[in-house]
């Protein structure tokens, strides 16, 4: 984390530079005016080549909203993503900052803070950032909240005939070597589960230790499989049984109905909860600061919350209460009873970086 001293020196340092970023002429932070309403004229040309970092197009079906952002003002955009934790994310931006590469990217929320600790977002706070609570949205601007997912666990039924409807299932020994997760030293997926899992077994975003001695039980039974978590291990039955968000999992089942591979997306019964993603954007990419100040209000939009949402993601402001959707664009969602007993957390208040030094001290050791 840098002091303020060290964030002042940067910026005098910055300032006197000419950066170059994605074909463009990049000025530093301290040149550019991040405050000031996007001039919406330069959207296009400056969205005209896109790179991402950990924002994919099939990511909860970012390509669609990046595609309907850029028609809006009359561009079209060549939108190249690079697959990245979230942590990877910041270091990537951080590492960048003389020349900036990435423009925006999908965060765990819980790391969003990290972030803006870190100096790698701007200081802008996007209009419909209003319609968010406080701990979904940046103290001093650059991220925000747009969409919720639910730790659940996603089942080849085809090799799965009792499939776990619990977290205490899972330690059942009929499951030796079937479970998949991601790996919360390098995931944000996998950190959501840790948290999900605390909250299940009687923790909260202040004591994470339940979950550290769910893990460790299930590692110890060997039900925990060192199968790589993914769609062709879930087909294949490699790795029948894995925890993963449920929208990934609608997703996946859906592609596999094809293939004639029935599976099944199950909301734990005794507890999950909402994990929200953010945006977050690039303070050193200022050769794109107006499409990237447009874009991080406009994921907040009516329309862009409905493109979250018939993908199978529950838009931020849906669960907030605060956006009606039409009938179709919850087509692809889990009934509201399945998720009874998931619970809503101030998940920011979790420091991500200390799931990963307690995951490796307390499961893996």
């Amino acid at each position: 984390m840098r002091n303020l001293r060290l964030r002042a020196a940067s910026a005098t340092v910055l300032a006197m530079l000419s950066l170059s970023a994605c074909g463009g002429s990049a000025t530093a932070s301290g040149d550019y005016d991040w405050a000031a309403a996007p001039d919406e004229s330069k959207i296009a040309a400056q969205g005209a080549d896109l790179p991402t970092y950990g924002l994919a197009p099939d990511w909860a079906n970012y390509g669609e909203v990046v595609k309907t952002f850029c028609a809006k003002h009359g561009g079209a955009c060549k939108h190249a993503d690079t697959d990245m934790s979230s942590a990877e994310e910041i270091q990537r931006i951080d590492a960048e900052k003389s020349n900036p590469v990435g423009t925006a990217s999908d965060i765990g929320l819980m790391w969003g803070p990290v972030a803006e600790a870190k100096g790698v977002v701007p200081a802008y706070v996007p209009p419909s950032a209003s319609r968010l609570k406080d701990w979904q949205k940046a103290k001093d601007g650059g991220w925000v909240a747009t969409f919720v997912g639910v730790p659940s666990f996603v089942v080849n039924t085809d090799k799965v005939t009792n499939p776990p409807k619990s977290w205490a299932d899972l330690l059942k020994p009929e499951y030796k070597g079937m479970i998949a997760t991601k790996n919360p030293t390098s995931s944000g997926t996998g950190q959501a589960m840790v948290v999900a899992a605390a909250v299940a077994n009687g923790g909260s975003v202040d004591d994470l230790s339940p979950a550290y001695d769910y893990f460790k039980k299930l590692k110890d039974a060997g039900n925990l499989s060192d199968v790589k978590m993914s769609e062709e291990t879930l087909e294949k039955g490699e790795a029948p049984i894995q925890i993963n968000y449920d929208f990934n999992g609608l997703a996946q089942k859906n592609a596999l109905k094809a293939k004639n591979v029935n599976v099944e997306v199950i909301i734990p019964s005794d507890g999950s909860v909402w994990s929200p993603s953010g945006l977050i954007v690039n303070r050193y990419n200022t050769a794109k600061g107006d499409f990237l100040k447009g874009f991080l209000d406009y994921v907040l939009s009516d329309e862009a919350q409905t493109l979250f949402a018939k993908f199978g993601a529950r838009p931020i402001r849906s669960l907030n209460g605060d956006l009606q959707l039409p009938a179709d664009a919850k087509a692809n969602w889990l009934p509201d009873a399945a998720y009874s007993a998931v619970k809503e957390i101030e998940i920011t208040k979790v420091n991500p970086e200390r799931i990963v030094a307690d995951w490796e001290a307390k499961v893996l050791a």
